[in-house]
């Protein structure tokens, strides 16, 4: 005789027992937070979502602003040459009449020195285009200030008319010019007014003086005793 008998259930009720219920725990994270959102007031719904965004936006950004480089500065506008920013304006001559017969070895000129921009400029005048020529302004030395007009008399006089031409376009006369960027040696040129004026003084300071005239005999060849 064997000694199997029926199947019997797990949870009969005949014997009274009950079976463990695997997987009934506590409510799922999803679960909660549906409950803790709908408990909230429309209000409080409306911050907290553009609390959000913001930080969201925020978290997009900050990694692409780490990793760009920042953005160069722009370069400083370096200082202009003191030759490229002034002008000279010939205005006229300076210089006193002299009296008939003279023969004046010096003259004056007067000139408009402007500085368009940047540092102040000061000039120095060292020539007048032609050997034999000297030339200094009165003073010697003076600042421009940028956007100002500088009313100057130059000195010219001659001391050797050997080299010097009668008549010749556009003189100049050199400058030095000195900024806070540099020093420069620079001729500036000039048309027909200074040119005339210019050359009256060098006609006048080397035309040749003429000999005194020789005095008339008092008396004529028919009037002198012959011996």
């Amino acid at each position: 005789m064997s000694g199997i008998g029926p199947v019997e259930p797990v949870d009969s009720p005949d014997t009274g027992e009950s079976q463990d219920v695997i997987g009934a725990d506590a409510p799922r994270p999803a679960d909660r937070w549906s409950a803790w959102w709908c408990g909230l007031t429309p209000r409080a719904r409306k911050t907290l979502a553009a609390t959000a965004a913001a930080l969201l936006a925020a978290g997009a950004l900050l990694p692409r602003a780490l990793t760009e480089d920042p953005r160069p500065e722009p370069p400083a506008t370096p200082l202009p040459w003191p030759a490229n920013v002034t002008a000279w304006r010939y205005l006229g001559p300076a210089g006193l009449p002299e009296p008939a017969g003279a023969h004046p070895t010096s003259g004056r000129f007067r000139f408009a020195v402007d500085v368009s921009h940047g540092p102040p400029i000061t000039l120095q005048v060292t020539g007048a285009a032609f050997p034999g020529l000297s030339a200094h302004a009165v003073p010697e030395a003076f600042t421009v200030h940028a956007g100002t007009t500088r009313r100057v008399t130059v000195e010219i006089a001659v001391s050797d008319c050997s080299g010097l031409p009668r008549n010749a376009d556009l003189p100049f006369l050199d400058v030095t010019l000195r900024n806070a960027r540099a020093i420069q040696h620079h001729s500036f040129i000039f048309g027909r007014a200074y040119s005339h004026d210019l050359f009256q003084l060098l006609r006048g300071a080397c035309s040749p003086t003429s000999p005194p005239q020789a005095g008339r005999p008092s008396g004529s060849a028919g009037s002198q005793n012959a011996d």
